[in-house]
């Protein structure tokens, strides 16, 4: 019997390779994003970003830059005026020279105010007014007057043990020194407080702590910073209340600019008193201690 003979034999001695079979595709439901080849979206989670972005460091370096920049440009200001303009005076009577402690000042504010802004647009790329909240109130009167009101704290004052003269009674020797104390006192002075203390330093606090004790700690070194200025810890705590109102109206309107209104009423209309109560500050001596 041959080998043809039987099939089942002949598959044993020579057997078909195995056939691959492809399983056949799924059926896709229509939308399905497998379809056409196409492949799905990947979600990725936007980058969470704090309110404020900068750090309670970058306040710390912002505080000692200003303190920094200020005595620096006071010095170079007052070496530099000592030598082509007051040649014949002493470094302390220049010093004490009100012109030139206003130049410097509103130099080292600049210094101050561009590397707060650079710190904001280039390390944390964020549009700086936005940053720091400075916006518009819809009534701007009512904040003057909120500031206006604010000079009530002042009579606590009377009930103070206040010095009769201060290192800042200098800036009213004279009119002309008067007069540029208080354009400094209604414009980039109450600005550049406000956005340090307003803008910067109390965010960072109310982001770690509740909003009144946010407010206080906002306070405390808004005061103690006009110490030099008095000499008196009884100004201190007079300010140091008016900063409580500052940062209150920043708080409840979440507003740089309304307290920068406020603190515009409030000096304003200190100044304002005493320009009437002296005569346009040429007697000083009647006017009672300002603290601004």
């Amino acid at each position: 019997m041959s080998s043809s003979d039987n099939p089942q034999f002949d598959a044993q001695l020579d057997p078909q390779p195995p056939v691959s079979v492809e399983p056949a595709p799924p059926i896709a439901a229509a939308g399905d994003p497998f379809v056409s080849g196409s492949h799905p979206p990947i979600l990725v989670a936007p980058p969470i970003v704090r309110d404020p972005v900068w750090s309670g460091w970058d306040v710390l370096l912002i505080a000692l830059l200003t303190i920094v920049t200020l005595i620096v440009v006071q010095f170079i200001t007052v070496v530099g005026a000592q030598l082509l303009v007051y040649r014949h005076a002493s470094f302390g009577d220049v010093l004490q020279k009100p012109i030139l402690a206003i130049l410097s000042q509103f130099v080292a504010y600049i210094i101050v105010g561009t590397f707060m802004v650079r710190l904001v647009r280039g390390k944390y790329n964020q549009p700086f007014w936005k940053a720091i909240r400075w916006n518009w109130p819809r009534n701007v009167a009512l904040m003057l007057f909120v500031g206006m009101l604010t000079v009530g704290l002042d009579i606590l004052s009377r009930f103070l043990p206040m010095p009769k003269s201060t290192p800042f009674d200098q800036f009213f020797a004279r009119p002309s020194d008067a007069y540029l104390m208080v354009a400094f006192a209604v414009t980039f002075g109450p600005l550049m407080e406000e956005i340090f203390f307003r803008g910067f330093l109390y965010p960072v606090l109310e982001r770690w702590m509740p909003a009144p004790f946010a407010i206080v700690l906002t306070a405390l070194p808004f005061g103690m910073i006009h110490y030099l200025q008095y000499k008196s810890w009884a100004a201190v705590l007079v300010i140091g209340l008016v900063g409580v109102v500052l940062t209150t109206v920043r708080a409840v309107t979440k507003s740089v600019g309304a307290s920068f209104l406020a603190h515009v009423g409030y000096n304003g209309t200190l100044m304002t008193m005493a320009a009437l109560a002296t005569d346009g500050f040429r007697h000083m001596e009647r006017a009672a201690l300002l603290t601004f």
